[in-house]
């Protein structure tokens, strides 16, 4: 029984685990250069930067001139342009100032570039007040917290911004460089339960539409984001104007997130937004501080109409679901099998490489490994069939092949002797290795496999 077709399979074992490492290796070295995206969605919404006076940002209010606001100045601590929507204790703040010449100028939001610039040129303003943008030498104070925003951006109420960019001018211009108190900054909104007369109107607005705008409110529409920040459709928005300075505020949103449970609620004033509903603890604390926490210079310089504010709020809440936060609904995404597959591609190629190797030191070494037949005192036949083996492949040889033949023919000369001489079969043995190690090398340089001892003699004697 031969064993040829065993061989066989054993050569295209180790040709086609060669190519499968190529072909793995090639694929491994171009998707190298693939981005991967790591998200779980394109988010839709709009994050392009927009220039100046394309989002209706810009107000009609103008400003007089820089000589005329400097007289102004000069004639009052605390100058407040027509327009303004900036508030401040004044009580507190001229306390603040004490006996010092700090002075402060409030212009009204929406300026544009050459106004906002007449401003700034007031030499003698100590604190600069454009909207609720507050700015004094070198210095620009912001809120950094929710009470603050919902402070500046509800109700116009910089006082706290004022009284701090005074301390810290002032403590700057101290001789011994030491920073003062910093004190307290104020108590924030105040908040009260809306009255009956007040939440009727608005859940019955609710009820019907989905949306209530207050009187003195600039929204006219829902913008096109509560589609994909909302996608179930259910989400409910109250819209009210900026506050009134120095009056409680009424908390809409606790009473009517009770009067709608388990709905989103979204409430608007002036240009603070806040959440209540599902997740409110954590889903409302990230989409505000993503978005005031970008955008207050923006909010505070710029006169945005409500409706503007709220498609950019709602473009933080698509963000956030789009991120997976929160066991937000998140959008099919195809299976990717390159994705899948791709980490085990280097374990695939040196597999394929280990194959091909262990195969071809077997293909290599295989001439000395003898059948156990011949390795136990067989010598006769095995004489015979290696010059039975040299007399084929003696036609075939040419200067290349003759020096190993006439040394395979030499030893299997001497082994026939040692034969017929009955020397032990040991030293037969011995010799006849020789001539079929030289009679390998003679099948090796005329290019014919299947006259290597090894297949020459298991297809003949088998």
């Amino acid at each position: 029984m031969t064993d040829r077709p065993a061989r066989a399979w054993s050569e295209w074992l180790r040709w086609g685990a060669l190519g499968v490492a190529v072909v793995v290796l090639t694929i491994f070295l171009v998707v190298q250069g693939r981005t991967i995206d790591v998200s779980y969605g394109q988010s839709p919404s709009s994050s392009d930067p927009v220039p100046e006076g394309d989002a209706g940002e810009l107000s009609d209010a103008t400003v007089p001139s820089v000589e005329e606001m400097t007289r102004m100045v000069a004639d009052d601590q605390i100058v407040r342009l027509p327009g303004s929507v900036a508030h401040i204790d004044e009580d507190r703040v001229r306390a603040e100032i004490g006996g010092t010449d700090s002075r402060v100028l409030i212009a009204p939001p929406g300026l544009d570039e050459d106004e906002r610039g007449r401003v700034r040129d007031v030499e003698n303003a100590t604190v600069r007040v454009i909207g609720t943008e507050v700015t004094g030498g070198f210095f620009q104070v912001v809120p950094n917290d929710f009470d603050g925003w919902r402070e500046v951006f509800g109700t116009g109420d910089v006082t706290s911004l004022v009284t701090r960019l005074l301390r810290e001018l002032r403590d700057e211009e101290n001789e011994d460089g030491e920073d003062g108190e910093d004190g307290e900054d104020g108590d924030g909104i105040a908040w009260r339960e809306p009255t009956a007369e007040e939440l009727g109107p608005v859940t019955a607005d609710l009820r019907e539409t989905g949306l209530h705008t207050a009187e003195g409110s600039t929204m006219d529409s829902l913008p096109e984001a509560t589609a994909t920040a909302f996608p179930d459709g259910d989400a409910l928005y109250a819209v009210f104007p900026q506050q009134e300075w120095g009056q409680p505020v009424p908390e809409y949103g606790p009473a009517l997130a009770a009067e709608f449970p388990g709905r989103p609620i979204v409430v608007m004033y002036g240009s603070w937004v806040e959440y209540h509903g599902p997740d409110q603890e954590e889903f409302a604390q990230v989409v505000a501080a993503g978005l005031y926490g970008q955008l207050t210079e923006r909010l505070s310089r710029y006169d945005y109409p409500q409706h503007n504010v709220l498609h950019a709020y709602l473009n933080r809440v698509t963000d956030v679901r789009y991120a997976g936060l929160f066991d937000r609904p998140l959008p099919y995404q195809p299976f990717d099998p390159l994705r899948v597959t791709l980490p085990a591609l280097p374990w695939i190629f040196a597999a394929c490489v280990l194959v091909f190797l262990g195969l071809s030191v077997r293909s290599v070494l295989r001439p000395v490994t003898r059948p156990r037949k011949y390795q136990r005192g067989h010598s006769a036949a095995r004489l015979a069939g290696l010059t039975a083996l040299a007399i084929e492949v003696s036609a075939l040889t040419g200067r290349d092949g003759n020096a190993s033949l006439t040394r395979g023919l030499t030893a299997l000369e001497g082994a026939r002797k040692a034969l017929d001489d009955k020397l032990p079969d040991q030293h037969v043995q011995t010799l006849l290795t020789q001539a079929e190690a030289e009679l390998d090398d003679t099948a090796r340089a005329v290019g014919r496999t299947d006259y290597r001892p090894n297949v020459y003699l298991q297809g003949r004697l088998a």
